[in-house]
């Protein structure tokens, strides 16, 4: 179950995670959200 947790992020940080969801997109052609990118992220830099 997700949890609603608010942060403030850089904004270079912003911008290269709006870059990558919109790679994604591109990829997938389906809808790809802010925070799907965001944990995507996460996991892969905590294993």
């Amino acid at each position: 179950m997700a949890e609603r947790i608010t942060i403030m992020l850089n904004s270079d940080i912003v911008k290269k995670i709006r870059k990558l969801q919109a790679k994604k997109i591109t990829e997938t052609s389906s809808s790809v959200s802010f925070s799907r990118i965001v944990n995507e992220i996460l996991e892969k830099g905590l294993k």
